[in-house]
């Protein structure tokens, strides 16, 4: 099984939904047990040292005052009250304003297993940070409302990265896809020699369209540099950089078009890992970052990091500024998630799923540039 997004008559444009976004969204509520090891902890104590990512000590304690907070379903606002084993607490986030997002998406294929979607640049997959509800799941709840449960994304793209998202519509397909994803980026431990075809049976194929800067030379490299993390201001769980202690990951770079006039490269990737932010960082770590990328700069590291430090300022609803210095989310790099190639988890057929290229590939394309395929 073929699926591709050309218009032909027996293949006819992908359908489109969407709604548009309120002005502010729904707030949100955040459950937790209080467990054992939390038995005789104050409030304030337990959230600001569970939920540090969240908020800092003072954003909390703005929260509990709020009355944000329940224990038991009841409103406590003294920051030191002791928790008890069994204590239900939720805290209630209030609706605010998120900031802009687009929120149409073209579904390329869909079955009683799977739907893939072309996402835009600029939509958020799954909430975080200061996009709660302006996401990709949002509009999947809102459009599939009616059924039985809603698709789920089983990997994820970059705020602003655009193309192929694919979600299992069964819990079947979920755990079958993640399987996939997860012995498609564990080859990479096992076969370091990629010259040696171990396993010559495709099963998952991702290929992506970007736009870098300067010109390659070589026609073809291959990217093994592991990805690791590093302390980063505004990144809770670290920044991901190209570290010789990190994970095993691979690119495959292919050459399509050289634009001497305006310094850049159209690239083909291939990646054999699934490491989070791995072509930008692949790309600038051979000294050729995605044009307009905000954060990777020459030799996959970010371009602002100052030492961690305590900030203990907020957010109007209690929450972390908009870190100053770059971050992974931030948009305004040309990266396109553009074919799929994979075995139906449960058909085993084939499927090829190709995402239309965004207007900026096709301007190059048809632009005066040296083609070295």
């Amino acid at each position: 099984m073929s699926t591709n997004t050309e218009d032909t008559p027996d293949n006819p444009s992908p359908a489109t939904f969407g709604k548009p976004w309120p002005e502010f969204n729904d707030g949100l509520t955040y459950r937790d047990l209080v467990r054992s090891p939390d038995s005789g902890l104050t409030l304030i104590d337990f959230y600001s040292i569970k939920h540090q990512s969240s908020a800092p000590l003072l954003g909390w304690l703005q929260r509990i005052e709020n009355g944000q907070i329940t224990v038991n379903g009841t409103v406590i606002t003294d920051p030191k009250t002791v928790l008890r084993i069994g204590s239900e607490l939720v805290y209630h986030r209030h609706p605010s304003k998120e900031p802009y997002a687009p929120h149409l998406l073209e579904v390329l294929f869909e079955d009683d297993h799977l739907i893939a979607l072309n996402k835009p640049s600029g939509l958020q997959v799954l909430p975080g940070g200061q996009f709660q509800q302006r996401t990709v799941l949002t509009q999947l709840q809102w459009h599939m409302k009616n059924q039985e449960s809603c698709p789920v994304p089983v990997h994820r793209l970059g705020r602003g990265t655009s193309g192929i998202l694919l979600c299992a519509k069964t819990k079947l397909a979920k755990t079958k896809l993640a399987a996939l994803f997860a012995e498609k980026t564990s080859q990479v431990v096992g076969n370091r020699k990629v010259n040696n075809e171990v396993n010559k049976v495709v099963k998952m194929s991702k290929i992506y369209r970007a736009l870098v800067c300067g010109i390659i030379n070589d026609d073809e490299i291959v990217i093994e540099e592991p990805i690791g993390t590093l302390k980063y201001p505004g990144v809770a769980k670290g920044l991901y950089v190209a570290s010789s202690s990190g994970k095993p990951a691979l690119s495959r770079v292919h050459v399509l078009k050289r634009d001497v006039k305006n310094n850049h490269t159209v690239v083909q990737v291939e990646i054999q890992s699934g490491r989070p932010h791995q072509i930008r960082i692949h790309l600038s770590f051979i000294g050729h970052p995605l044009l307009g990328d905000p954060l990777y700069v020459n030799g996959g590291i970010p371009k602002c990091c100052a030492p961690e430090t305590v900030d203990e300022t907020f957010a109007e609803d209690g929450g972390y500024k908009k870190p100053a210095n770059p971050v992974p989310g931030d948009c305004g790099y040309y990266l396109h998630a553009h074919q799929l190639i994979l075995c139906h988890p449960i058909t085993n057929e084939l499927c090829k799923i190709t995402a239309p290229l965004p207007p900026v590939f096709l301007a190059n394309e048809s632009s005066e540039s040296t083609n070295q395929e």
